[in-house]
């Protein structure tokens, strides 16, 4: 197995495309299984198409099911982290994308981001493994 570690820092930003990560990291490795995982309890991953319109709705969508107040249990940090903390039931941690001649099998319109609604961490770490095939 084939692994690397991308230390990205989203600040305010709440989506973060990865597309051109993964693009990098496969080059080369010929075909395989490439898993991509956030270690954290508070972030996710989507498939969406970019520079559309898509985020904005991606956002409003998250916002509609887990509107940022104070009715979650979980209450320590910002305002409404407990929605954050709710938000890898909706959007997983992990995806794996089949690798085919060293690059991401993705679809035309399809980029994986990292959805990331805590403004309390900034830094987050995203695990890259590619099983060749």
């Amino acid at each position: 197995m084939i692994t690397a570690c991308l230390e990205v820092a989203t600040g305010r930003r709440r989506l973060t495309d990865l597309t051109d990560d993964l693009h990098r990291f496969c080059h080369g490795h010929g075909d395989g299984l490439l898993s991509v995982f956030v270690p954290h309890a508070t972030c996710g991953l989507a498939l969406v198409e970019v520079g559309a319109g898509s985020e904005a709705d991606l956002l409003a969508w998250i916002d509609r099911l887990l509107p940022r107040d104070e009715r979650y249990r979980h209450r320590h940090g910002s305002a409404g982290h407990g929605a954050d903390h709710l938000l890898p039931a909706l959007l997983p941690p992990t995806l794996t994308v089949p690798v085919v001649g060293g690059r991401p099998a993705l679809g035309t319109w399809q980029h994986v981001v990292l959805v990331d609604t805590n403004p309390d961490n900034p830094e987050r770490r995203v695990q890259l493994d590619l099983l060749p095939g």
